[in-house]
């Protein structure tokens, strides 16, 4: 059986080093501060939001919310995120997407200035990816990646892996960040040929397909590590699953993350941990 990459541990290690570096920020007189742009009461935004107002409580960052009806109009929104761009004492901040189809999503995204951008979205922050050059952070999943082959000690470099997926939220910048570390990086899509064939030669291999249980067990060899970045609700099971078929997959691989319970718990740390940089950036 697979070794279950679990998201808790990483959460709490990130957490537990945050802390410490808030605590030096604030013997500085600088308090972390967040700001939270939600528009209207999509269940989904307000699970986040709860998950990122904990983990802001735990790792001692401010928090700023800027709330919008959900018929709120471009004028107030861009409004809104000129008010954080301006507020000083605000270091990052996260807009909940996607916007009401009513709004402008890629006129607001490239309002909010790319310092401030924790979560990715912005033209700067994608420079920084793909680049080197620019300001902003990664998208805070992708990151989650990252940090969950950093701690359960998978040496990235030098490695094959493949990545399901090419998003601009996590397959692509997902790429980046392996190719960064010096993987040799194979990016799968709808129309790539052959790819069950492809993921099988990766020794690493992140999914993010957006359907549930879509990759099987003809995806997979032995010594392989899959984080599975998907959560969709599944009628059959009543549950929440992955976009792999975690009961086919297990037996097969080295090690395997769950859905829940696996990368989507570790993104409210990495959003923190993006905070705090902007505010150590900031400091100095």
């Amino acid at each position: 059986m697979a070794e279950n990459l679990k998201g808790a541990p990483v959460a709490a290690a990130i957490t537990e080093d945050l802390v410490l570096r808030t605590e030096k920020l604030k013997e500085k007189g600088i308090v972390p501060c967040l700001a939270i742009l939600r528009v209207g009461e999509r269940e989904s935004d307000l699970s986040y939001e709860r998950g990122a107002l904990k983990r802001c409580e735990k790792t001692g960052i401010a928090v700023k919310q800027f709330i919008l009806p959900e018929d709120t109009t471009q004028e107030d929104l861009m409004a809104a995120i000129s008010e954080m761009n301006r507020d000083r004492a605000i270091h990052g901040c996260l807009m909940l997407r996607p916007l009401p189809k009513t709004l402008d999503e890629k006129a607001a995204c490239a309002a909010l200035e790319p310092k401030k951008d924790v979560d990715g979205i912005t033209a700067g922050s994608m420079a920084m990816i793909y680049s080197g050059n620019g300001a902003g952070f990664a998208p805070c999943t992708a990151q989650s990646c990252m940090e969950m082959l950093h701690y359960y000690g998978v040496d990235v470099s030098g490695r094959r892996a493949a990545v399901i997926g090419r998003s601009l939220v996590i397959g692509r910048p997902a790429a980046m960040l392996l190719m960064q570390e010096n993987a040799t990086v194979t990016v799968c899509h709808t129309r790539t040929r052959n790819m069950p064939e492809i993921v099988r030669e990766a020794e690493i291999v992140i999914v993010a397909a957006g359907k549930a249980e879509a990759i099987g067990a003809e995806y997979f060899r032995e010594g392989q590590t899959v984080l599975d970045v998907g959560i969709n609700w599944s009628e059959e099971k009543q549950k929440l699953v992955g976009d792999v078929d975690f009961a086919a997959a297990e037996p097969v691989v080295r090690a395997i993350s769950p859905v829940p319970g696996g990368v989507g718990s570790v993104t409210t740390a990495v959003l923190c941990k993006h905070v705090i940089e902007a505010a150590e950036k900031a400091a100095d």
